[in-house]
């Protein structure tokens, strides 16, 4: 990215970090280890689970690898810098790992907003149309749907990149936040931000309100056809299909709506940090655990494998 750096006299920012209060920091890199560690085991581990498990090749899980690989990157692209950060004298980035981080933040968070929207519309589809489910939910058409969502982001976010990194920054390098993100980064340009904050926007507000409304389009029609199953047994079992999505969704779209679809504020207010905390670092921790938690066959196979690990460990030990 050479040519981003054309006509700025600014070669690297300084993040304020998550705090500067030295009791709160060892708390702060403990949780925070922790919450990595469980992210990174928790997804590797449902795509292990679903590539593994012959029950489970079918198009929910298919997504829900996807959304796992999605939130496994898209933790790395910011948690590890946040941790070495937190224990640092110096948190500085180079302008264009700046523009790097960026980019496949907001490509991947773009990306997991139409995977969301896919698995809602597989649900849909389950359940409204159960005896075309097959002949719907082709291999192709799963796996073109997950193309378009990784095309999608990643076009998305190379222009706001583009926009963003492409503008004078002559001024202060200080970037008030743990990541390179629009708001702080905007803030600090010596040019006319209009035009991107419009791209922006757009782009925030087309994706995030467009997949939103097909999500919610899809539980209209899946709550009508719940409400006409007629037995009881029939309804939780449907219902207990999309819970698990239902909870991820609402999880990401608040804090995501709580971080850019509000009025801009002069200060990068604390709120505004504990949303971006948790759905960049919180949130593709949860996801995995959710699904374990509420999924039956998810837990059946989790189950199994531990019950094998421990007979494989008591074989062991009794042959020593």
């Amino acid at each position: 990215m050479d040519n981003v750096r054309n006509g700025t006299q600014v070669f690297m920012f300084v993040f304020t970090g998550l705090t500067n209060d030295g009791r709160l920091i060892p708390f702060l890199f403990l949780f925070f280890l922790i919450v990595y560690i469980m992210t990174v085991i928790g997804n590797t581990g449902m795509i292990a689970i679903v590539k593994k498990t012959a029950k489970l090749n079918t198009p929910m899980y298919f997504f829900l690898s996807y959304l796992s690989l999605v939130d496994l990157i898209y933790s790395t692209v910011i948690t590890p810098k946040m941790l070495s950060d937190l224990i640092s004298s110096r948190r500085v980035i180079s302008f264009n790992g700046c523009a790097i981080q960026f980019f496949f933040f907001a490509a991947l968070a773009g990306t997991e907003i139409y995977i969301l929207a896919d698995m809602s519309y597989d649900r849909y589809v389950a359940i409204c149309h159960p005896l075309h489910y097959a002949s719907i939910m082709t291999n192709c058409k799963c796996f073109c749907l997950v193309f378009l969502a990784f095309f999608i982001g990643f076009i998305e976010s190379y222009i706001q990149t583009c926009c963003i990194f492409n503008l004078e920054y002559c001024g202060s390098n200080l970037v008030d936040h743990f990541y390179c993100d629009i708001p702080s980064v905007l803030k600090l340009s010596c040019s006319k931000t209009f035009t991107c904050e419009m791209i922006t926007l757009f782009f925030v507000g087309s994706y995030s309100v467009g997949s939103l409304a097909a999500i919610l389009v899809s539980y209209i029609y899946i709550l009508v056809a719940i409400l006409h199953i007629k037995s009881r047994k029939g309804r939780e079992k449907a219902f207990s299909t999309c819970s698990s999505h239902i909870i991820c969704a609402s999880i990401f779209y608040v804090s995501v709506f709580l971080t850019y679809l509000r009025p801009p504020s002069e200060q990068f207010e604390k709120q505004d940090r504990v949303a971006s905390v948790f759905y960049s670092v919180i949130t593709p921790m949860l996801n995995p655990l959710i699904y374990s938690l509420r999924n039956q066959d998810v837990k059946t196979v989790l189950f199994r494998a531990l019950s094998s690990l421990r007979n494989a460990r008591i074989r062991l030990f009794n042959r020593n």
